[in-house]
């Protein structure tokens, strides 16, 4: 039976995404409703940015609506049964078909106060320019890479979520009969990670997905481990996830290499023979030792960085981690993050990163004092902050920072000096690691574990926000406007011309 709420959610989305003749697809990731649509023209961004339950858009490679964590995975069913039930074969014109652009936001001047629209409108021109400026092959690379690993997170939650129970089970000495099933259960899956990565790529890279998961699938058979390649014994499950990946790109490549010059007649049966023989091969005798190697000195350089350099290097991933999300290059991460939590159980840069969302939230706090007069802003903040402080940091970033600019900078000093402590701690022997990728802020809590106890890995954590927020706070309170700016955005004649209507606020002697 169909949720009312979510359901209500979903149909107050469709009309203003274009409808359903507009919808060519339909998925979600962990906080995002990620639509393909035929005109973009069709969508009324202001309109679902004022639902409730949307805490903000982000335009890429897809529309992405931000309805945050589990609302996402209520809705987006509700929202797909609405699309089949009202996609006809014929669609009528909407707002926008002349592919016009929104009006351009008028410069800010002392006689009116930029709103929260007027911020989000000039964040949204921000990632458009971004976008079209940075749409390189390099970067189109890696949101593919994306595409594979993205829907693998929930797993890796429930599973890395299992996994911390069960470890604290067995260090209270708690039920013991129940925890080797608990680690079946939490260790299956990434027992069989490859063969779902190479699913995924072959998928994603236009070849038969089961002929990339079974090429990949070789890469963990128990049996590799009496294969003799070249002198070097296999193991079963070298290479990881970059081995699965790579072989699965190899089997797209031979499949699609075989579809030209086999006879339509043969194709069933010689194709997908051709294709797992010549991957497997390739795969057994070069592919799983090469990415072999790679996997290991993913984990030995992260190792080596955060031992010897942790404060250093937690400060440039801290400071640097928003910077890559607005160009796109954080994608690149999430197989490193893969790779770690393969090899050792826990990655170690996730909680680093998630510092930057502890000084947007710092940076947050911060703006909303400080324009105590602008409260479509201030409303912004309030609606958004919740979000922020649990790891989902769109609204704010495209709200509120990014187009104010100071403000985006002293955010990212906030992760800085957050990522830095977490770093310190790491030079000083105690790792902070996370079981899955995906969750960040306080939804990470859940997942964190490390080389000593979990007291220390979550108080090491916990201060780590703590700095966080307080620096990127002070940094945006003290550094984030200057008098121009507060000047613009923060006067009594600014808010009253904003909002004619509104009573004119007494100002204080």
């Amino acid at each position: 039976m169909a949720d009312p709420k979510n359901r209500a959610t979903a149909a107050a989305i469709l009309p203003l995404v274009g409808g359903a003749d507009n919808v060519t697809s339909v998925v979600h990731c962990m906080t995002r409703l990620r639509l393909g649509l035929r005109d973009r023209a069709l969508v009324d961004d202001e309109a679902l940015k004022a639902l409730p339950s949307v805490m903000g858009v982000v335009e890429d490679d897809t529309y992405q609506i931000v309805l945050g964590p589990g609302t996402v995975a209520r809705v987006t069913p509700e929202f797909e049964a609405l699309v089949a039930e009202e996609r006809t074969d014929t669609s009528a014109p909407g707002p926008g078909e002349n592919g016009e652009s929104a009006a351009p936001v008028p410069a800010p001047s002392p006689d009116h106060a930029l709103t929260a629209a007027e911020l989000a409108s000039q964040g949204a021109a921000l990632k458009a320019a971004r976008k079209a400026k940075n749409a390189t092959p390099f970067k189109l690379f890696l949101r593919r890479i994306a595409n594979i690993f993205v829907p693998l997170i929930p797993a890796l939650i429930g599973c890395g979520i299992i996994a911390g129970l069960n470890g604290l089970l067995i260090n209270l000495g708690w039920l013991p009969a129940v925890t080797p099933a608990l680690a079946a259960i939490a260790s299956g899956f990434m027992a069989l990670i490859a063969v779902f990565v190479g699913f995924n790529t072959a998928k994603e890279f236009g070849g038969t997905p089961s002929l990339g998961g079974a090429v990949a699938a070789i890469i963990v058979f128990p049996g590799v481990a009496k294969i003799d390649a070249f002198g070097n014994t296999l193991s079963p499950g070298q290479g990881g996830v970059l081995g699965a990946l790579a072989a699965a790109v190899l089997a797209v490549h031979v499949e699609k290499w075989c579809r030209k010059w086999v006879p339509e007649s043969l194709d069933v049966l010689v194709t997908p023979t051709l294709t797992v023989l010549l991957s497997g091969l390739v795969t057994i005798f070069g592919l799983m030792f090469v990415a072999g190697e790679v996997s290991t000195a993913i984990g030995t350089g992260a190792d080596w960085l955060l031992t010897h350099t942790g404060a250093f290097a937690g400060l440039v991933l801290g400071g640097l981690f928003l910077p890559l999300v607005m160009l796109g290059l954080h994608q690149a991460l999430i197989p490193i993050h893969t790779t770690l939590i393969e090899q050792q159980g826990f990655t170690v840069l996730l909680p680093i990163l998630a510092m930057a969302g502890a000084g947007q939230v710092g940076c947050a706090a911060a703006v909303y004092l400080r324009l105590r007069h602008n409260h479509s802003i201030r409303n912004t903040i309030k609606s958004a902050l919740p979000a922020g402080i649990l790891g989902v940091g769109e609204p704010l970033i495209y709200g509120v920072s990014l187009p104010l600019g100071r403000p985006f900078v002293t955010a990212c000093a906030g992760g800085a000096a957050g990522g830095a402590f977490v770093g310190l701690f790491s030079m000083l022997g105690d790792k902070v690691g996370s079981t899955a990728i995906g969750p960040s802020g306080w939804a990470l809590f859940p997942l964190l574990q490390g080389n000593h106890g979990l007291g220390t890995t979550i108080a090491v954590y916990a201060g780590g926000l703590l700095v966080g927020y307080l620096v990127g706070f002070a940094a945006t309170y003290y550094f984030g406007f200057t008098k121009t700016m507060l000047a613009e955005l923060n006067t009594p004649a600014a808010e009253a011309a904003a909002d004619p209507e509104k009573p004119k606020e007494p100002v204080a002697a």
